[in-house]
């Protein structure tokens, strides 16, 4: 009897450890970003663009953005733990249940990121205008210019880089770190998208953000491009992205984009202009053949069964980690 007690004891605390991701995972995949609810995100942006004006001036700005990058990414982690810790000596347990459960609806983007590069292509359909228009809400680069090759391009590229950024690296530091990890690197990440740059205004106070950011997707880019092959079921293209995954300005973005271009047989890379400056990357992969509509199908396919991969691997773990 006792034996039985225990194992019942070890599938509640099972299913009591896993409920938040699983149920903040479904909620994503139902829903997407919220249009019309706030979005911790936006808060980190104005937290961000409130310091960068105000400092980013002067002397010392590498220091500056230095200080104001370790600030907000702690400030938020210790923030949430205090939040969870408050929560859970107080108050009933499914209350920190639902707030895991928001956190992690929150962080996670796979849905929004497929709807959005699906509609870039569907606007190309209409007209090379539109899909310009469409694409310039998920990249940094200047659209105005861009041929519809390079349209399709740029939202197949975004797609695989920010399965990384999106959905798997916030995936892999919840694991490492609980809710209050997985928002944290959200702050990182936001820090790197705004102020990461190496243009005139950027390149010093937004440096340590750049660093911390390249620290911080190490492992998930890697691992995003190992899931995706996976994914393909070809597992042949391991040495593809171990050869063109260096071939990109960022240490990590060229190995999740290296596995979609392999894996499409196709080639990403090369020329961008952003914020006015033209930026000269290298090419990864080297058919340079015309994408289509069908390829987008194929990599949001490829999407969904990585981040099912990853979503499945850490649900396990953890249900197992806690019976």
């Amino acid at each position: 009897m006792g034996d039985i007690c225990l194992t019942s004891v070890g599938w509640v605390c099972g299913l009591t450890a896993v409920s938040p991701l699983l149920a903040g995972w479904l909620l994503d995949k139902l829903l997407g970003d919220p249009q019309h609810l706030p979005h911790p995100v936006v808060g980190f942006g104005k937290m961000i663009s409130f310091a960068e004006h105000r400092l980013n001036r002067g002397t010392h700005r590498k220091a500056k953005g230095a200080v104001v990058a370790l600030t907000l990414i702690i400030f938020v982690f210790v923030a949430v733990w205090l939040l969870r810790t408050l929560l859970t000596s107080h108050l009933p347990v499914i209350v920190t249940i639902l707030l895991d459960t928001i956190i992690i609806f929150y962080c996670l983007a796979g849905t929004t990121l497929i709807r959005e590069v699906r509609a870039v292509f569907l606007a190309l359909d209409r007209s090379l205008d539109e899909g310009r228009r469409q694409v310039a809400r998920i990249v940094g680069r200047d659209t105005s210019e861009l041929s519809a090759q390079e349209v399709r391009t740029a939202a197949l590229e975004t797609l695989a880089e920010n399965l990384s950024d999106g959905v798997i690296a916030p995936l892999f530091w919840l694991a490492l770190l609980g809710t209050p990890g997985m928002l944290a690197y959200k702050m990182v990440n936001t820090l790197d998208s705004m102020i990461g740059y190496r243009t005139e205004r950027y390149k010093d106070f937004g440096c340590w953000a750049a660093r911390i950011d390249d620290v911080a997707n190490y492992i998930p880019a890697r691992l995003t491009a190992l899931l995706m092959v996976m994914a393909s079921g070809r597992i042949s293209l391991l040495w593809f992205v171990h050869h063109y995954g260096r071939n990109h300005a960022s240490p990590n973005s060229g190995y999740p984009e290296a596995a979609l271009a392999g894996i499409l047989d196709c080639r990403f890379g090369g020329p961008h202009r952003y914020f006015g400056q033209l930026f000269d990357k290298p090419y990864i992969g080297d058919n340079d053949r015309p994408l289509t509509t069908a390829d987008m199908k194929i990599a949001i396919r490829i999407n969904l069964f990585a981040e099912t991969i990853m979503v499945l691997s850490e649900l396990f773990c953890t249900f197992v980690a806690k019976i």
